[in-house]
C-alpha cells in the first residue's frame, strides 16, 4: 500500500507524537527518551509542526510516519524519520528518504544511535556512509551515536 506525503499540519500533531513515541520506545530502546511523553506531545505541537518541515505519511486517514528535514549552511539534514513500528519494512521509509533527496541539495546528513542497528543498516544499504563516531555527551540521551552522510551521484 503507497501511503500519500503531504505537509503536516496542526490537525496531525498528536498522531506525529505518536508515531514518535513509539517508534522510540518500540525501535530505539537502546535509547531512552530524555523527555516524557507529555512533553515529547507538546514539543510536536507547539515546536516542531508549526515550523512547517514536517511530512507525514499517511495509509487511510491515518499517519504511519514523518519526516522533518532542513537545510544548514549547505547541508541538508533529516532531522527526523519515524514509521510506526507495525509498518517498518514495508517501504514507508524508503519513499520518506526519496522525498527528502528530492527536497535537499546535497550532501544530506542525519545522526542515529551506534545502537539503533534497524535505522543503521537502513541508512547503510541506501548510500549513506558513517563519517563520525559521537560518545554521546552532545545528544540529550547521552547514548553513543553516528553522524551519516549521503552524496548525490554525480550526473556526469
Amino acid at each position: 500500500m503507497t501511503p500519500d506525503l503531504r505537509p503536516a499540519t496542526s490537525d496531525d500533531a498528536g498522531a506525529v507524537a505518536e508515531v514518535f513515541l513509539r517508534s522510540r520506545k518500540e525501535l530505539v530502546a537502546c535509547a531512552p527518551l530524555a523527555h516524557s511523553d507529555e512533553n515529547v506531545r507538546a514539543w510536536v505541537r507547539e515546536r516542531l509542526i508549526p515550523a512547517g518541515r514536517t511530512t507525514v505519511a499517511v495509509v487511510k486517514g491515518r499517519v504511519i510516519g514523518f519526516l522533518v528535514v532542513s537545510c544548514d549552511a549547505g547541508i541538508g539534514w533529516i532531522d527526523h524519520l519515524y514509521v510506526l513500528p507495525g509498518w517498518v519494512g514495508r517501504g514507508i521509509g524508503t519513499q520518506l528518504l526519496e522525498l527528502a533527496r528530492r527536497r535537499l541539495s546535497g550532501p544530506i546528513r542525519l545522526y542515529t544511535f551506534q545502537g539503533n542497528e534497524g535505522a543503521r543498516r537502513f541508512y547503510e544499504s541506501r548510500g549513506f556512509t558513517p563519517i563520525e563516531y559521537g560518545d554521546g555527551s552532545l545528544n540529550e540521551e547521552r547514548c553513543p551515536d553516528v553522524l551519516y552522510e549521503w552524496h548525490p551521484p554525480d550526473p556526469n
